[in-house]
């Protein structure tokens, strides 16, 4: 750790790692992409399972900004899970995937169906996981239903320039996460990165498309107040804003930049 923080990486050499990442999972089979993206969308679950317990636990014993803090805390859990066990997460590849694209190595239609595919596990786990969620914490008394409406209620209260804003922010967040995971090789050094990237898309409330989604189905499952009408158009914008956050903000402008410079 001390020879990487007198050396660190070149930013070329992250752009260099970056690109062979996104190159080999084009090489994987789509059957075995898909199995890692559905294991991801179940392992995300674990965050929306504690911030739900911390909500149930502490509701109000604590202060408003005490009990947001505390759920933002929470929040990390599942993209720790996700990180270390490499699992494959969709806005990881907002901008992994279109970084061979850039190089022209891969054509768009071939980004489309990778991320067709991912977006597609993930979002598979994330719905089946959900109907387990609203059964177990309740019947274990860990969950107050409240808590998933709750959470619910925060992703769709918003008009649509906002959620659209607020999820390029994540989805900018999560491409400079997949950025800096590069730099990063030693374990505590990566579970630090994630922690800190993902503790701000909590603190901030920020729409990250697949954790806002299981929450989403959560709430439709609990509450009669939060229907499929409301929900699908916070899907889609938040799946829109995560590809502009982590596609232009971090992929392609990264790319640019990087490769200009290294080509002096």
């Amino acid at each position: 750790m001390g020879k990487d923080l007198i050396h660190p990486k070149e930013a070329t050499d992250i752009l260099k790692e970056q690109l062979e990442t996104g190159l080999s999972e084009y090489n994987r089979t789509r059957f075995s992409l898909f199995l890692s993206a559905l294991t991801a969308g179940l392992e995300i679950s674990f965050s929306v399972f504690l911030m739900a317990v911390v909500y149930t636990l502490y509701h109000g014993d604590v202060s408003e900004a005490a009990m947001h803090t505390m759920i933002a805390f929470s929040y990390p859990i599942g993209f720790i899970l996700i990180v270390i066990g490499r699992s494959e997460l969709f806005t990881e590849h907002t901008n992994l995937a279109l970084y061979p694209v850039l190089g022209g190595r891969k054509t768009v239609g071939e980004l489309a169906a990778l991320w067709g595919v991912i977006l597609g596990g993930n979002l598979l786990g994330g719905f089946l996981i959900s109907f387990f969620l609203t059964w177990i914490g309740p019947a274990m008394e860990v969950i107050d239903p409240a808590a998933f409406v709750h959470l619910a209620e925060k992703m769709i209260k918003f008009d649509w320039p906002v959620i659209l804003g607020s999820a390029i922010l994540a989805g900018w967040l999560m491409g400079s996460l997949s950025w800096l995971l590069s730099a990063a090789k030693e374990t505590a050094s990566r579970i630090t990165v994630v922690v800190i990237i993902t503790a701000v898309i909590g603190m901030g409330g920020l729409h990250h498309s697949i954790v806002g989604f299981i929450e989403l189905v959560c709430g439709v499952l609990i509450s009669p107040d939060i229907t499929i009408m409301k929900v699908l158009p916070v899907l889609l914008l938040s799946i829109l804003g995560n590809i502009i956050g982590g596609g232009f903000f971090v992929a392609i402008l990264k790319y640019n930049h990087v490769s200009q410079a290294g080509a002096h």
